[in-house]
């Protein structure tokens, strides 16, 4: 049993749940908690270490048999140690630490149905527009270089694991993809409160890529520039905006049914 903080395996742990940085050196991430765990499992996600406590074993006995099958290496950790650690305030006594998953979006297709967010940074808000799109039936998720990290902590678990089920890649600058899908006869819709339409009365059937923006900012106004419409959500009252993941909602909603 792991009963020590300084531990490898749990100073790994550690740099993997707070940094960014530390997840692209290692190309390792961590999904703590038996729902994320067994979706990763499930999923076909390579496990490289599975951490639980005495307690989890009680409680999720089959759970873990399963995970100790796939996983490289399994360690026992002290109760009081898994507390400290972990990301969540009542941790279940499960962690996996997963090796990141390549990009799972080829080319853009024509009349597929796509979101790309641009310097989304709250990562409770990318991770509950993860969940919506795959709720939604979206064909994948296309997310600037300047977005949050996916593979944070609370991204994954605001997903509800589907980090591991729905199509995503990094696209790097947003401008730059937005042209080339203009240039290859991709449509492009840029949300934005000064939009040229409304998103109720929009023909999506032909599919294309719906861009969200930044919280603070929205999308940069080159982005729009380059998108083949720009479109808004009618609000009453006197809102000016809406939370991103409420407005990505809404419009992934209007480009699905």
């Amino acid at each position: 049993m792991i009963t020590a903080r300084q531990n490898d395996w749990i100073k790994l742990t550690v740099r993997l749940l707070s940094s960014s940085k530390a997840r692209r050196e290692e190309g390792l991430f961590a999904a703590e908690g038996v729902r994320l765990c067994m979706d990763a499992l499930k999923s076909g996600a390579e496990i490289r270490l599975l951490l639980f406590t005495a307690r989890g074993q009680e409680k999720y006995p089959e759970e873990i048999r399963q995970l100790r099958q796939k996983a490289f290496r399994a360690e026992e950790v002290d109760g009081a140690l898994f507390e400290k650690i972990c990301d969540t305030q009542s941790p279940q006594g499960i962690l996996c630490l997963l090796t990141l998953c390549p990009d799972t979006i080829g080319a853009v297709q024509k009349g597929k149905r796509y979101l790309g967010l641009e310097n989304v940074q709250d990562p409770s808000n990318v991770g509950t527009i993860l969940r919506t799109a795959e709720a939604l039936g979206m064909d994948g998720v296309f997310l600037s270089g300047d977005c949050c990290d996916v593979w944070s902590p609370k991204v994954v678990r605001g997903s509800m694991g589907a980090v591991f089920r729905l199509p995503f890649a990094d696209c790097g600058n947003m401008t730059d993809a937005v042209r080339r899908w203009t240039q290859a006869g991709i449509p492009v819709f840029a949300s934005s409160p000064g939009g040229e339409a409304l998103v109720g009365e929009t023909d999506f059937s032909g599919g294309g890529v719906m861009l969200i923006g930044n919280e603070g900012n929205g999308l940069r106004r080159e982005t729009i520039e380059a998108a083949s419409l720009s479109l808004k959500i009618p609000m009453n009252g006197r809102a000016e905006s809406l939370n991103a993941a409420a407005a990505a909602a809404i419009l992934m909603y209007e480009m699905c049914t």
